[in-house]
């Protein structure tokens, strides 16, 4: 999945089209600069006859034949005899020179480009090809010089860069201030995501970011998710007290049932109704432990969990059951959390390999900043397929949901519960026999 922001998204989408844009720009102009220099400049021929004019007419009708040929793109001017215009810029290509020297014949010529404009004071060679400005300096036969000073119709400002290039630089100045001002209008948004991650429904509500310049939509959307706040608190608060309410008014009830139990004449008929009434009680034991631990109810102390297994197991062998433990290299291992929960935990996990499996292996291993605790049987296992399926409420392998031939499918959804209270995990897999089932908590860091 890509983790490509919508920001992220759009900047790259702008720089994308902008670098396109621009690309299309410098090529657009090149071309232009190259076509329009040729196609602009003036004709070797208008100049030869230009000159043919100035030397023909009387000396009295030559200002008047220069004001006649003159335009703001051809400018002329005559420079007396002895006197030379100094050098301005960078001489031009050879072929173009020679063009126009075929057709002006025997007469001197000197071509060069005129860095009129304020950028050719750094690029003289470069503002003459945007401007188009070349300046010709024709020797008369008379020994005086004409100045011909051209100029392309190229529109540029007065730095002399053209306009169509500054507009395109306005535009991607817009584009990066709107990149800017997007950045802003969306950074609520990620705040947000954090801070609704980090909603806790058992404790005290999460103060949630408060954008107060940016658009009304993204203020509706943080004072929804306020209101979706205080009504899943209420929810969990109303849960947790309805299973206390019942759990408490049934196991009064089950005690009551009990006590008439005691009665019933039929010895093996009074073990299967004690039986049916302590998994009963133990169903609601563990509907409300699992109800507190995503309530956030668990009780929190330091607890020895190599001492719980080892307690654990010892109990279940006083028994007769098939089951023991490895805690080589974890002795001492401490958990912060809830002693009856772990013990849950543990019990449930022992439990379920004894009846579906036969034996129970654990182990306890520390590594990496955690303990795990490991359940290995020697059942049938369980299919892959299941693994994840097994850890939800109410799945068992066995589909019939008979009572005598499993329970109600809560064990390890309970576990899974209990451990992610914890910040731990709850992981199924295939042993060397069985099945293998682990639970990885964190250990205690003090400091």
């Amino acid at each position: 999945m890509s983790r490509w922001t919508i920001a992220a998204r759009i900047t790259l989408i702008v720089v994308v089209s902008l670098t396109a844009v621009w690309v299309a720009a410098i090529a657009a102009i090149y071309r232009f600069t190259a076509d329009e220099s040729a196609r602009e400049r003036p004709s070797p021929a208008r100049v030869a006859a230009v000159a043919e004019l100035v030397e023909r007419a009387p000396p009295s009708l030559r200002a008047l034949a220069l004001e006649a040929a003159s335009s703001p793109q051809f400018a002329l001017r005559l420079l007396p005899a002895g006197v030379a215009a100094a050098a301005s810029g960078p001489s031009v290509a050879d072929d173009v020179r020679r063009d126009y020297a075929a057709a002006l014949g025997d007469r001197g010529l000197v071509l060069e480009w005129r860095p009129t404009l304020p950028i050719g004071r750094r690029f003289p060679r470069l503002a003459g090809a945007l401007s188009n400005a070349l300046e010709f300096r024709i020797a008369l036969h008379d020994g005086q010089t004409l100045l011909i000073d051209t100029r392309g119709a190229m529109m540029v400002a007065r730095s002399g860069v053209p306009v169509g290039l500054l507009a395109g630089l306005f535009g991607t100045l817009v584009a990066l201030v709107a990149l800017l001002v997007m950045y802003r209008e969306t950074k609520p948004l990620a705040r947000l995501a954090a801070a609704v991650d980090g909603i806790d429904l058992s404790g005290e509500s999460t103060p949630l970011p408060r954008p107060g310049g940016n658009a009304p939509e993204v203020r509706a959307l943080v004072a929804a998710f306020e209101r979706l706040q205080a009504r899943l608190g209420s929810l969990m608060r109303a849960r947790m007290a309805l299973i206390g309410g019942i759990s408490h008014d049934v196991r009064t009830f089950a005690t009551r049932l009990r006590l008439r139990v005691e009665a019933i004449a039929d010895a093996a008929e009074r073990r299967r109704a004690i039986a049916d009434i302590d998994d009963m009680i133990r169903l609601l034991d563990d509907a409300l432990l699992s109800s507190r631990a995503g309530a956030g109810e668990l009780a929190r102390e330091l607890v020895d969990v190599s001492a719980l297994v080892r307690a654990e197991v010892e109990d279940r062998a006083q028994s007769g059951g098939a089951v023991d433990a490895s805690i080589s290299g974890a002795a001492g291992s401490v958990v912060l959390g809830d002693r009856l929960a772990l013990r849950r935990i543990i019990a449930n996990l022992v439990d379920n390999a004894l009846k579906y499996g036969h034996a129970a292996h654990v182990s306890v291993a520390a590594r990496g900043g955690c303990v795990e605790i490991a359940v290995e049987d020697e059942g049938p296992g369980i299919p892959e397929a299941q693994w994840a399926q097994m850890l939800e409420p109410f799945s068992r392998l066995e589909t019939s949901r008979s009572r005598g031939t499993g329970g109600a499918g809560l064990g390890l959804a309970i576990v899974r519960a209990l451990v992610e209270a914890h910040g731990g995990e709850a992981t199924i897999g295939r042993a060397a026999k069985g099945a293998r089932v682990a639970v990885t908590l964190p250990l205690f860091e003090g400091g």
